[in-house]
């Protein structure tokens, strides 16, 4: 038995180690800080950081439609999402998502992302210009523009005016693409007789008080590609007028919920002083300041932002970095440790329903895939556990005959398996194969947009939630929260039961009674994962007990 669990102690430690190396070298490279270097813009982001913290407008008692209605607007829709532009401020601070809903209930609203400063758990973006010169009047949250449409669409820009009065003039040109792109091109025309230096900034402002977190393992908080390095701060992580500052070149910074984001984007040339703020009350902030501009006297000078604020769509956020040049733009999704496979099965997962036309099945079939690529690994696994089944009357005249002592059974029953050439770790083998794979599938299915409220058959119309046919709706009586499970999960356990069965009973007492509660634990536990996962767990199940059986029928075991 010590070799046993010496060759057990090796294979997840072999295990873990294959994991970690091979993370190491092919997966997501974050880091919690990142080396700064001592620039012009640190040093002006030092005098001019103070006046790029959005204070929180007092909340009133107001819809946010109501709110938005008391300013005039620049509408803006495509297929993706619908809203408007505050000409106050030229804020963005009004975005509906239109392609999803809050939830599968049929009149539910649309997902509502932005929101003005003064609506309760306010979320908005704001832009422009810095100065260190005091006395220099520049556009602010109160200045009104002046536009030359009243819609904006990806067909038709909207472009905004502003002049100061005193020789500068502002011209703002806003884009929209098919999806969840804004650009934003300032440009600043200088007719004094003396040049003028500016820096542009941008931020976006969100309060969280009433944000409704979710409990699963994706990150949401705040996040950016930070010198090519991915940065994730929880709202936890930063205490009351706290901030976290970095210098980059390039990158993108914004805020993350499970399927939704938002995020300020620079150009990969641009140099900026970017920040990760706490300012106190359920507030918080990302902004940047970028490098000084110099506008000679009677000539002008630009600056474009980019701005997205959307849907986690993955191929999207991939044809972002490929085809808009933004570094990394798919780390906005939180693939998690396992990115090497995470990142792969999602592909496989949506290249099987677009083949299929439904998630469910998908999963199903991918299942079927990963237990054909493991079929050689798990047959020679069962090929040992049925002869060691085999062997199970020859083990139970060992127990009888040394009774109660253990130490003489467990030291009996290994020379029986070294005689008979069989390594009774070897079925722990496909077990540690599924680790990585089961965990990355978790992930998939809780931060892939496409399976949320993707429908399979029956009862089961939210692939990405728990199976919601719970005991409690079937029996029609309480019960607890921890035991309250659908049938997926009741299912999935009994062939975890079957699949157990299948197996040699251990020698040890204390480990029979420890596996024989196994699918029990596994019963709950899962019975409030996401039912995609239980239902592939089930199939894969399934599909080992048929092979397990295939080999303990060639073997001549019963």
């Amino acid at each position: 038995m010590k070799d046993d669990l010496r060759a057990l102690t090796l294979a997840i430690v072999l295990s873990f180690i294959a994991i970690y190396t091979v993370n190491y070298f092919f997966g997501i490279n974050k880091s919690s800080t990142v080396q700064k270097q001592v620039s012009e813009v640190e040093q002006m982001a030092e005098k001019l950081n103070h006046a790029i913290v959005e204070e929180k407008a007092p909340v009133v008692a107001k819809t946010p439609q109501e709110i938005i209605a008391e300013d005039k607007r620049i509408n803006f829709k495509n297929d993706a999402v619908s809203g408007s532009i505050r000409l106050k401020g030229a804020r963005f601070d009004d975005l509906y998502l239109t392609k999803y809903n809050v939830s599968l209930d049929e009149n539910s609203p649309k997902v509502e992302l932005l929101k003005p400063s003064t609506a309760e758990n306010q979320y908005f973006a704001d832009l422009g210009w810095l100065s260190l010169d005091k006395s220099l009047k520049l556009p602010t949250a109160d200045t009104v523009w002046n536009s030359t449409s009243s819609e904006l669409t990806p067909d038709n820009a909207v472009v905004l005016t502003w002049n100061n009065g005193n020789g500068l003039e502002f011209v703002r040109k806003i884009t929209l693409d098919k999806n969840y792109l804004f650009t934003i091109e300032d440009t600043v025309i200088n007719n004094t007789n003396q040049d003028i230096d500016l820096f542009p900034y941008a931020l976006i402002s969100r309060n969280i008080k009433n944000f409704a977190q979710t409990r699963s393992v994706v990150h949401e908080g705040m996040n950016g590609v930070i010198d090519n390095t991915l940065q994730e701060f929880k709202y936890s992580d930063l205490d009351a007028e706290d901030s976290e500052k970095f210098d980059t070149k390039g990158g993108w910074i914004g805020f993350s919920d499970r399927y939704w984001f938002s995020a300020l984007i620079l150009g990969n040339d641009d140099k900026a002083s970017v920040s990760f703020k706490n300012n106190g009350d359920y507030n918080y902030q990302v902004d940047y300041l970028g490098s000084r501009v110099i506008i000679p006297s009677r000539k002008s000078q630009s600056y474009s932002y980019r701005f997205f604020s959307g849907a986690k769509e993955v191929k999207l956020l991939d044809s972002y970095t490929n085809d808009n040049n933004i570094p990394k733009f798919d780390l906005a999704v939180d693939f998690g440790w396992y990115y090497f496979l995470t990142k792969p099965f999602f592909y496989i997962l949506d290249f099987l329903y677009g083949f299929l036309g439904n998630m469910g099945w998908a999963i199903l079939l991918f299942a079927a895939l990963l237990r054909l690529c493991m079929f050689p690994i798990a047959n020679k696994s069962y090929t040992s556990m049925a002869k060691m089944k085999a062997l199970q009357p020859k083990i139970n005249d060992i127990r009888a005959k040394y009774s109660d002592n253990q130490m003489l059974i467990q030291q009996a029953t290994m020379e029986l398996y070294k005689k008979e050439k069989i390594n009774p770790a070897a079925g722990c083998l496909p077990l540690f194969i599924q680790i990585p794979i089961f965990f990355s599938l978790y992930k998939v299915l809780n931060i892939a947009i496409e399976i949320r409220h993707a429908p399979f058959i029956g009862w089961i119309k939210d692939l990405s939630a728990p199976d919601p046919l719970t005991l409690s709706q079937i029996l029609h009586i309480y019960v607890p929260g921890f035991i309250d499970i659908g049938l997926w999960p009741i299912f999935m356990g009994f062939t975890m039961w079957m699949q157990q069965k299948l197996n040699p009973a251990p020698v040890n007492k204390d480990q029979a009674r420890m596996f024989a509660l196994m699918p029990i634990f596994f019963t709950f536990m899962l019975g409030h994962f996401a039912s995609g996962l239980v239902i592939y767990w089930t199939l894969s199940n399934i599909l080992s007990i048929i092979q397990q059986k295939a080999i303990m029928h060639k073997n001549g075991v019963d």
